[in-house]
């Protein structure tokens, strides 16, 4: 087991002592809800937002492990999984890119107000008809003069209705493959630039998602993220703190679902036994700490290993491959554990199981990180 030290326990223990106060997700009927906005200022009071990022700017200067550390405790604490996602989303999109490719300008400008939470953060990568499938996207920013023309649309936009800076990924040259990308960082009020109305989901339903158009849009040209061709870069680096910081925080929510699973099985009595006496409840409760733990390594030694500046990235496959099942299944034998009550709505578990499979897509399916890891292996 990894050693925390007194001031990185003391980070976590207050995250976990201040998610105390943000109630569980309130859904309507149809078990969708709106931006929780003062949960989201009781989040970013805390100044997680903040922890990766130089004090200089805001931030608390933390590395990424403990970031991670404090993330993980978002999750055990926090009933929102969508209002947790937004946060990893916020954090990872605009922070993390301008924190390592932006210049000096940018990190001025924006990074203040992705740490205080003021300014919601968003990227725009995938598309209608291209999906995992990034180097095939089809919008463009064209140069005119010192400026850019922005046209095309942007799919599956997590915090895109409430973004009010959105790192935008386009193709500067359509043949350059990876060197043909560029990141701009577009503003919600640019002209030509148009959020569409919110979509509903099976899961994380208070974090918003929508689809981006952008016509004729024109960004100037010192709004690029890390010089032009090398958008492809960033969202490489991007996508590796998005599976950690928000797979990690999955993790913690599995924690709380284990331990809750623990108690009930302890309490509730069949055939004159507490369920946990019985072989199929333990050993399924054995199954759920074996992924849970397993998941947690991984996610952990990758951040050490990508800290140590090694090649991670069939370790973050791994990973985000690993967690985002374990995920899945996790809820599943918690639902089964619960037996009818984990049926009902009330006791939370069928929104933990929509939440969870939305991470066997997000930031890459199941499907992209198993092609990934084979043709590491040469095959």
């Amino acid at each position: 087991m990894r050693a925390w030290d007194d001031q990185q326990q003391s980070l976590r223990d207050g995250m976990l002592r201040w998610c105390a106060k943000l109630p569980s997700a309130s859904l309507d009927g149809r078990g969708h809800a709106d931006f929780p906005w003062q949960d989201w200022q009781l989040i970013t009071a805390t100044g997680v937002l903040g922890l990766p990022f130089e004090p200089k700017y805001g931030g608390a200067g933390t590395d990424l492990l403990t970031t991670m550390y404090v993330l993980e405790a978002l999750g055990k604490a926090c009933r929102d999984g969508g209002l947790s996602f937004s946060v990893a989303t916020a954090m990872c999109s605009v922070g993390v890119a301008l924190a390592a490719f932006g210049t000096e300008e940018q990190r001025q400008r924006y990074l203040p107000s992705v740490v205080d939470g003021s300014m919601a953060g968003a990227h725009a990568i995938s598309e209608p008809d291209s999906g995992s499938d990034a180097l095939n996207m089809r919008t463009t920013a064209t140069p005119d003069g010192e400026d850019y023309i922005l046209n095309g649309s942007k799919a599956f936009v997590t915090n895109g209705p409430i973004a009010e800076v959105v790192v935008v990924y386009a193709k500067t040259r359509p043949e350059g493959g990876p060197l043909g990308i560029t990141a701009f960082l577009v503003h919600a009020d640019d002209p030509g630039f148009t959020a569409g109305r919110p979509v509903q989901k099976m899961g994380l339903s208070t974090s918003p998602m929508a689809e981006l158009f952008f016509d004729d849009c024109r960004i100037p040209g010192a709004r690029i993220v890390g010089g032009l061709g090398r958008g492809y870069m960033v969202l490489a680096h991007v996508m590796k703190w998005e599976v950690l910081c928000s797979f990690i925080i999955n993790i913690g929510e599995m924690q709380h679902r284990l331990d809750r699973c623990i108690e009930y099985a302890k309490q509730r009595r069949q055939f004159g036994h507490h369920i946990g006496s019985y072989q199929a409840i333990a050993h399924r409760l054995v199954d759920m700490r074996i992924r849970l733990e397993t998941a947690r390594r991984w996610l952990y030694d990758t951040a050490e290993r990508l800290t140590s500046g090694h090649d991670v990235t069939e370790d973050v496959a791994i990973s985000k491959l690993l967690a985002s099942e374990a995920n899945v299944a996790s809820a599943l034998s918690a639902i089964q554990i619960f037996g009818g009550n984990g049926y009902m709505s009330e006791f939370g578990l069928d929104r933990e199981l929509a939440n969870a499979v939305g991470g066997t897509i997000y930031s890459g399916t199941t499907e992209i990180q198993y092609n990934r890891i084979s043709s590491l292996m040469g095959l």
